[in-house]
């Protein structure tokens, strides 16, 4: 299937809630296809899919599903889904989302493909809104919502298609780049993959779907993607922090709150200037990232720094959602240890009375391989409070909780605290949080709800005065 066939078409969305699903969705809509689907809750997502004419029900049961001409799942949805359940008995078709996205992406010129452990959103959404600045019309899907495209897709012209990648369970084996960037490659999803080598394999074999002319775009200061690249049969371009990259930053300089700002050079050559309005080293290298795919998409260098400098990052990464009680509010997706290492350090650099990080660990099985790592990472905030674990896709195997972290993160000096639910996270930190501190909620769950939470009971508060 390509995406001339799906105009008129009924398509019903299992897990139509999640940030890949409703982009889908979206796209879909737009293409004039008759979608419906369901999520286990209510969510932003799920009351915008029904105002642009999608029917979508909260919770799973098979007589959601009508007859659809075929069904798509995420990841998270199992075969004992009622709903693909149903589906099965009566012979409808069922495709992947992954499947879905790869159809999508078909008949472009210019297919640009972000991959990687860490920082694909970011990098993803730098390029779409730089083809947008340079007067492109690009059709993109990314992971997050961006108030460029007005959400986490766009229909544009046949030229240029951005999407990401995801490695879990293979998924990105499904699309079909012509450019492909790969921002890291570390050890994740160890739910599905056996280790890190079987993790490289995966990437290995995503960067073997490039065609002859393709390209591959990956960071060269990361010794397995360079690995990688040297045994590809590809033309490859790196970018990094190292002067042996294509495309490197030098003269690095950082505002007061963390703003990086360097001039760009490739191959020796200085191309422009660039002044970041996101912060920390792991934004200025997704900029260089998203520097190589432009440039080497044809865009100039200019136009590149003129939109980088607008780029005010993706929703759920490091957002500001407001104040309250005199303490800023951030929520940052990052939900496993590295991610969330870097939201707190970005918390760090806008130089607060004090740090509260507020991590929701992400399913049990990531818990569980990289339990180590959770312990620290929260290690430069002042103060931490752990959530029940977000189960997502998995059963509750019983031998993991948040309650073993808090133990094990006071061994290591954390100031951590168990703060199960939402209600006992906001009456902690109203009752400790000071005017001038910081309060960072990490994951990809629904800790984000945690902060709409807080700021809709301060509203009452204030109306009621």
């Amino acid at each position: 299937m390509d995406k001339a066939n799906y105009k008129g078409r009924h398509i019903f969305m299992v897990g139509i809630g999640g940030s890949s699903m409703s982009g889908l969705a979206e796209i879909l809509l737009k293409q004039g296809a008759r979608v419906s689907g369901s999520d286990s809750s209510a969510s932003h997502a799920v009351e915008r899919l029904r105002a642009m004419g999608a029917e979508v029900f909260v919770g799973h049961r098979a007589e959601n599903l009508g007859s659809p001409d075929f069904l798509v799942y995420s990841a998270a949805i199992s075969a004992d889904n009622p709903e693909r359940a149903a589906a099965e008995a009566r012979g409808i078709p069922q495709i992947t989302r992954a499947e879905l996205l790869g159809s999508l992406m078909t008949g472009y010129g210019h297919v640009l493909c972000v991959c990687g452990t860490h920082g694909k959103t970011t990098t993803s959404s730098m390029i779409a809104q730089g083809l947008l600045d340079a007067g492109l019309d690009p059709t993109v899907h990314i992971g997050g919502r961006l108030d460029a495209i007005g959400g986490g897709s766009r229909i544009g012209g046949e030229e240029f298609f951005v999407a990401e990648a995801c490695e879990y369970q293979r998924s990105f084996l499904q699309m079909h780049p012509t450019l492909a960037v790969v921002t890291n490659i570390q050890e994740d999803h160890l739910d599905y993959y056996r280790d890190i080598e079987d993790i490289e394999s995966a990437f290995a074999a995503f960067f073997r779907l490039l065609p002859e002319n393709g390209i591959a775009v990956g960071c060269g200061d990361d010794p397995r993607v360079l690995a990688l690249f040297q045994k590809l049969p590809r033309k490859t371009v790196t970018f990094g922090l190292s002067d042996a990259c294509d495309y490197t930053a030098r003269n690095i300089a950082y505002s007061d709150h963390g703003q990086p700002s360097f001039d760009l050079y490739s191959h020796g050559v200085l191309l422009t200037h660039i002044s970041l309005k996101v912060v920390g080293e792991v934004n200025l290298i997704d900029a260089l990232a998203a520097c190589a795919a432009l440039h080497q998409s044809g865009v100039s260098p200019d136009a590149i720094a003129e939109s980088l400098s607008s780029f005010a990052g993706a929703h759920r990464r490091f957002e500001k959602t407001g104040v309250i009680n005199g303490a800023a509010y951030y929520h940052d997706y990052g939900h496993n240890p590295v991610e969330m290492r870097t939201a707190v350090h970005s918390a760090v650099l806008q130089h607060p009375h004090a740090v509260w990080a507020v991590m929701q660990p992400h399913t049990y099985s990531r818990v569980k391989t990289l339990y180590q790592d959770y312990l620290t990472c929260t290690a430069e905030a002042d103060h931490t409070l752990v959530t029940e674990i977000f189960a997502a896709r998995e059963n509750d195997p019983g031998d993991i909780r948040s309650e073993m972290l808090v133990r094990d993160m006071k061994k290591h000096g954390i100031d951590a605290v168990l703060t199960p639910g939402f209600d006992d996270a906001e009456a902690y930190l109203l009752s400790h949080c000071e005017p001038g501190d910081l309060v960072i909620t990490m994951g990809c769950g629904n800790i984000n709800l945690l902060n709409e939470q807080m700021h809709e009971h301060a509203k009452a508060r204030e109306a009621a005065r």
